[in-house]
């Protein structure tokens, strides 16, 4: 039987709008006649011109966030305390059976930015594509996000999974879960606008605190989620390990067996 890969990843770079402007990565790029005599230097008495056309190794720097690209949310990165006062997990506790399970997508790119999906709208879409969840499911989010990655108005675009549709997923056996938009919750900007009127402060990164009453991980940024059958598919999201961290970064892929 055939397989089939789905990269469901972006590709980390400067110069679009992924992230907010405090949190932009910065990559510096270093090619193979920059670093010529950095390489010579390893070895002396050799100069640059001794090295197959002048050249040395290709490098780059990163400044980045472990949330710049597709990565993975540890609980920690949602609160201290996850599963009703437990310690909450950093990335690199994260157990590895939780990343690579059974994928469903949900269609959502209907739904209008700052849309808050509630647990009726996951079972009518559920029912729509006639899946069952099934404990460890990976359940990611296909929003209108997607198609704006990069794009000016990335950040305000897609909807967010509340509170009580986030806990109706983790209480079936869901522990990973994805969105191609920034955020597993609305948009900041929408919730503020919500805020400012509501003074309810609970509204404020609500699924991603369902993680306090029950631990779970979600990966944000993911792309080509358009190009996924809803269900029948196998997904990998092993994060970096990174010692304590809040989050790792990750190459998503789909499995898909044809």
């Amino acid at each position: 039987m055939p397989t089939r890969l789905v990269d469901l990843s972006v590709a980390l770079e400067t110069a679009i709008q992924s992230d907010p402007d405090a949190m932009l990565p910065k990559i510096e790029y270093f090619d193979h006649k920059d670093t010529a005599e950095q390489m010579s230097s390893f070895f002396p008495g050799l100069t640059p011109d001794d090295l197959p056309g002048g050249e040395g190794w290709a490098l780059e720097k990163l400044t980045i966030y472990t949330h710049n690209g597709t990565h993975l949310d540890a609980p920690y990165h949602h609160h201290s305390t996850m599963s009703g006062g437990q310690r909450a997990i950093t990335i690199d506790e994260v157990p590895l059976e939780w990343c690579y399970a059974p994928g469903v997508k949900l269609d959502f790119r209907d739904k209008p930015d700052g849309h808050i999906v509630t647990p009726a709208e996951i079972d009518a879409e559920l029912d729509r594509i006639g899946h069952v969840l099934k404990p460890r499911d990976i359940v990611l989010v296909n929003t209108s996000a997607g198609a704006r990655y990069g794009e000016a108005d990335y950040l305000q675009r897609g909807c967010g999974m509340g509170r009580d549709a986030t806990l109706h997923l983790l209480e079936q056996g869901v522990r990973v879960t994805g969105t191609d938009a920034w955020s597993w919750d609305a948009p900041f900007g929408m919730t503020a606008a919500r805020y400012a009127e509501e003074k309810d402060p609970s509204i404020i990164w609500e699924g991603h605190r369902a993680s306090m009453d029950i631990g779970y991980c979600h990966i944000e940024k993911l792309a080509n989620l358009n190009k996924l059958p809803s269900a029948g598919f196998t997904v990998s999201c092993f994060p970096f390990k990174i010692k304590a961290a809040s989050a790792g970064f990750v190459r998503a892929v789909a499995i898909i067996e044809e």
